[in-house]
């Protein structure tokens, strides 16, 4: 295995840690502070938000009930922090240094998944709550992509202006 795939495969091993739990990423990175205090913020987070009941309620569809157990206010504290985590961890590993705007889909991902979790609670698709982890997940791709558009209209703007 040569060094480049090894640069790789750490920098998907953080973000993958990440992606399963905030804070974990930095850990590997040896940032401890940082990671431990996400981890505590995680935790405090998904506790005051019922986040863990919204995921078991919403995997049995029992969706009105997952938005009647949902504690807006400390929940729309989440995508931030978890798209925060991911960004930070994968960035302390070396990705997306040599990409400029590279943040974006991470930052308009935060974005629209929080939209999605604000209008969860009244939005309806054919008379169906989406519900409170659902809703927020369908956004995830249109911030991603959203993030990805903004990211190339800066980079053909400012390769332009350096020419």
């Amino acid at each position: 295995m040569g060094i480049g795939c090894s640069e790789k495969s750490k920098k998907l091993e953080v973000l993958l840690w990440s992606i399963a739990f905030p804070g974990f990423g930095q850990l590997l990175n040896g940032k401890y502070i940082k990671g431990f205090l996400l981890i505590i913020l995680e935790i405090l987070v998904n506790v005051m938000g019922n986040f863990n009941k919204i995921i078991m309620l919403s995997f049995h569809f029992r969706l009105e009930e997952a938005i009647a157990e949902t504690n807006y206010m400390w929940l729309m504290f989440y995508p931030c922090l978890y798209f925060f985590s991911i960004w930070d961890a994968y960035k302390d590993a070396g990705g997306g240094m040599d990409k400029p705007f590279a943040y974006l889909p991470f930052v308009f991902s935060a974005y629209f998944v929080t939209a999605g979790l604000i209008f969860s609670s009244e939005f309806t698709f054919f008379g169906y709550f989406i519900g409170p982890l659902w809703l927020p997940m369908l956004f995830l791709p249109i911030g991603l992509g959203t993030g990805v558009i903004i990211r190339r209209v800066l980079l053909k703007k400012y390769s332009k202006e350096s020419i």
